[in-house]
């Protein structure tokens, strides 16, 4: 057994906790301690060679800043890259394919972004050896036998030209600020601007700057960029975040242009549905988050998901998930046994320039509605005046006097304290309750993280945070907008099961605005689908079973999903396929029912 010790330098405060973890560290070889505190003085180290990975220190550090972890001694040959002593190490790499999608799945920080920073020669592989790191000759040489010799050969004499589509697009206002059309009218290289102005509909866009642009707005230019360069390879990393649906499908489409020219394309994506209907084969990350990662051979796109799913590698033999995620086709509730209705009429909302209308609707108690439609069409103008922070011009709000609880889409950083501080003042007497409040920690993964100030947190951790303060208040009414974004697909599922679970156990009501179509199955007993003009006017349809929804949905986008037998998960038809054509000849555009 190896043994791999991370410290996360934030946490570690020394001069605060007294240093218990090197006060109680049994292991002492030749006068020389197991833990001691650094030369810097701000943190402590741990020698690896010396640990015996008893845990001690792990248990005593008040910030929970340790980790030890034992691993197969045969990972060690194939360590790609360490960031630092005592830092996260990443295990082998994604193997790119000429002419193909290569999708990577797993959840946030497992070294997704650390892999493809090294595939497009951001980050030069160290092999583990962070203080006398390898020349590329010797890089090269450890990857021999294997298509990444080849790769690297070519990457570190400087013959092959790769293209990345950044993570955080809101970060390139930093970078650039300039018009939409000029900037991508530059970097033109291959001749594509024309088609991809209007195909990702950019032309409301182009004469704006970047500094002015949504986040949807910014993904859609950084894609473009990106599809405007020429390559030999190109990656993309989060493409869906902050796109619809029929965006998302759109830029899907726009990047299988690139295998048909014979591009190498590799690509990062937490929906399920995306990743799916854009990779040709999948590399699974597993391991610790923010500890190590692991990368898996390549598989074809329905098995690598699945195995995802799964929690389970047959071939490396290797359990990653205690319990598989599994898919289940939910019958329409019995509304004759339901309890509590929530109905309204119609509604009416008029901006400058935009106008929304809602048909009437109701729901039972106990029943989580999902809502779906494009970006600009209402969905949050809705949301806002169901739950009475929007006034209405004609219609009623019928949740007056109902206790609400609303998550928005845009998180302000209002939350003060720590994140337990935080959850226990949403929560109030009911956060000592043991099963209540370990339910909620456990199904957003916020045990590692109480103790850290808010102001402190990323987008995804302050993004759970918000979740489980909607989640926790004590309310008849919840509201949840766009709450995947910034999340895995770990992270999307365990709340779409949370919220699920909460608002059946308090026959409560709940609406979720969300894009990704794997958690809208996964958690919705019924949909609304918004129709109409983004930006100019939209039309609310009233709530309908989830299948019928779907249907209607996905029939007004031209697009089909089927089931996958093991998983049950929903999976998207290639377009024109033979299934992709029988689907829609029944009009069955969701899944054809069994039997």
């Amino acid at each position: 057994m190896g043994r791999l010790a991370v410290l996360d330098r934030e946490r570690c405060k020394p001069k605060d906790c007294g240093l218990p973890c090197v006060k109680y560290c049994p292991e002492v070889r030749n006068r020389v301690e197991a833990i001691k505190l650094d030369e810097s003085g701000k943190a402590v180290e741990v020698s690896e060679n010396l640990c015996s990975g008893c845990g001690i220190c792990v248990k005593k550090c008040p910030f929970k800043a340790l980790s030890v972890v034992n691993l197969p001694q045969e990972l060690d040959a194939e360590c790609s890259h360490r960031y630092g002593a005592n830092a996260f190490k990443l295990f082998r790499l994604p193997i790119p394919r000429d002419g193909a999608v290569t999708g990577l799945v797993g959840c946030n920080g497992i070294g997704k972004s650390t892999a493809l920073k090294i595939l497009s020669g951001e980050i030069k592989p160290n092999l583990g050896r962070f203080t006398n790191p390898p020349e590329w000759e010797e890089i090269v040489r450890a990857y021999r036998g294997s298509m990444l010799q080849n790769y690297f050969t070519a990457l570190s004499e400087g013959r092959l030209k790769v293209v990345s589509k950044p993570q955080h697009v809101d970060l390139i206002p930093r970078y650039v600020d300039e018009e939409v059309s000029e900037l991508l009218s530059r970097i033109d290289e291959r001749g594509a601007l024309s088609w991809l102005r209007g195909f990702l509909g950019l032309e409301e866009v182009w004469d704006r700057t970047t500094s002015v642009l949504s986040g949807g707005e910014l993904q859609r230019v950084a894609v473009a960029a990106a599809l405007c360069r020429s390559a030999d390879v190109y990656i993309f990393d989060e493409p869906s975040s902050h796109l619809d649906v029929h965006q998302r499908l759109r830029v899907a489409r726009a990047l299988r242009t690139l295998v048909k020219e014979e591009k190498t394309v590799l690509l990062a994506e937490h929906d399920l549905a995306l990743l799916d209907y854009l990779s040709d084969h999948v590399c699974v990350f597993y391991g610790k988050p923010g500890v190590y990662g692991v990368v898996s051979r390549p598989h074809g796109v329905r098995v690598g998901v699945n195995i995802y799913l799964d929690g389970f590698l047959p071939d490396e033999n290797m359990r990653f998930r205690s319990e598989p995620i599994r898919f289940h086709v939910k019958p329409p509730r019995d509304e004759d046994k339901a309890g509590r209705t929530l109905e309204w009429g119609s509604m009416r909302k008029s901006y400058e320039g935009f106008t929304l209308k809602v048909e009437s609707g109701r729901i039972h108690s106990g029943e989580v509605v999902g809502v779906l439609g494009p970006n600009g069409i209402g969905k949050t103008t809705f949301v806002k005046m169901l739950a009475g922070l929007e006034r209405v011009d004609e219609g009623y709000v019928p949740t007056e006097g109902l206790r609400i609880s609303y998550k928005p889409q845009y998180i302000s950083r209002e939350y003060r304290g720590t994140v337990e501080s935080v959850l226990r003042k949403a929560a109030g007497s009911k956060y000592e309750e043991e099963g209540f409040r370990s339910k909620v920690l456990s199904s957003l993964n916020l045990v590692d993280f109480l103790d850290r100030d808010v102001e402190g947190l990323s987008g995804g951790e302050l993004q759970r945070v918000a979740i489980a303060v909607c989640v926790l208040s004590d309310a008849d009414v919840y509201f949840l907008d766009e709450p995947s974004a910034y999340l895995d697909v770990e992270e999307r599922l365990g709340m779409t099961r949370l919220v699920r679970d909460m608002v059946e156990e308090r026959e409560a009501f709940a609406f979720v605005v969300e894009h990704d179509l794997i958690a809208q199955d996964f958690a919705a007993d019924k949909l609304m689908v918004f129709t109409g003009r983004p930006g100019v006017e939209g039309y609310a349809s009233p709530p309908t079973d989830l299948r019928s929804g779907m249907n209607m949905f996905l029939s007004s986008m031209g697009v089909t999903f089927r089931r996958d037998p093991s998983s049950g998960r929903p999976r998207v038809n290639k377009p024109d396929s033979r299934v992709d054509r029988l689907q829609k000849e029944l009009g069955e555009y969701y899944y054809v029912p069994p039997g």
